[in-house]
């Protein structure tokens, strides 16, 4: 049994076919970890779905914004962009599946791997979140979407307001701040202020703002997990030699849709000194942002 965690797909379901091919995954036997963002931006969204759906249990999927978009443009509540390709899925005979499934997927998932625990987000985790309360927060987000109300969350669901996480805040804001840092988050303050301006690389941090997993004080550094996430293609992907294996973090969105490749990472028993890591090259080439 093995299990692999795998950057953002974006709809490239011909290059999630040949990794899962050159991994030889079997979904009777291995478990894939998917970091969001599944579709949009690349040609075949709704086979990516498909394929998803098709392996159950065997594929643990997380919600990314470009997957939260795509509930949002299904609603007419956002205007689809120039560079969208998700009108298979919302042409299609099975749209209604297709959409429900999406809309109970995970935006935090925390596994065991290996003897090793992992906490999976698509963007990033706030520096005063624990691993615990990061999950428990996804899943009042998780609830509501699984709700006959989600519509109604969606429609409100979108702004960058509140910038910061408060434990007493409520409702739509509440949810929103659950929101904007699982699946948007890139750089903050050292008090968790988000900015979501930015995004290219690390040397691009707004003043006053540092990447999210570089707070001093990240409750997160200090608990006995890895981290892995996906969502920030310009940091390139995270080798053993290089800040991200150290600090026991995994950024896994090698840029598949802007011409790079889409990764995967296979856990191994020693996962703090032996991993496997395979990728493929993506159709098509992009032009980043």
């Amino acid at each position: 049994m093995a299990h692999y965690l795998i950057g953002d797909v974006q709809g490239c379901d011909a290059a999630l076919g040949r990794l899962l091919t050159a991994v030889d995954y079997s979904p009777s036997r291995d478990t894939l970890w998917l970091l969001g963002d599944l579709v949009n931006r690349g040609p075949s969204s709704a086979a990516v779905l498909r394929r998803l759906m098709r392996y159950e249990g065997a594929a643990r999927c997380l919600l990314g914004n470009h997957d939260l978009h795509l509930l949002a443009v299904s609603l007419g509540v956002r205007r689809a962009h120039r560079g969208d390709t998700v009108d298979d899925i919302l042409d299609a005979p099975d749209r209604d599946v297709l959409l429900g499934w999406v809309r109970h997927q995970s935006l935090a998932l925390g596994a065991t791997l290996e003897g090793h625990d992992f906490l999976m987000v698509h963007a990033g985790v706030l520096p005063q979140w624990s691993a615990a309360q990061t999950l428990a927060l996804a899943a009042e987000v998780q609830d509501v979407l699984a709700s006959p109300d989600w519509s109604t969350f969606i429609r409100r669901m979108y702004g960058n307001e509140p910038v910061a996480w408060r434990d007493d805040l409520q409702g739509d804001d509440r949810l929103r701040v659950i929101v904007n840092a699982l699946t948007r988050l890139r750089f903050c303050t050292p008090e968790g202020a988000m900015e979501f301006s930015a995004k290219e690389g690390l040397d691009t941090a707004p003043a006053g703002y540092l990447p999210w997993f570089e707070v001093p004080g990240r409750r997160t550094a200090s608990e006995d997990v890895t981290l892995a996430f996906g969502h920030w293609s310009t940091l390139g992907l995270a080798e053993p030699q290089n800040v991200f294996r150290r600090a026991r973090l995994w950024a896994l969105d090698s840029g598949c849709i802007w011409g790079g490749q889409l990764s995967a990472l296979r856990v191994m028993p020693d996962v703090a000194a032996t991993h496997v890591l395979i990728q493929e090259d993506c159709e098509p080439a992009r032009k980043p942002f």
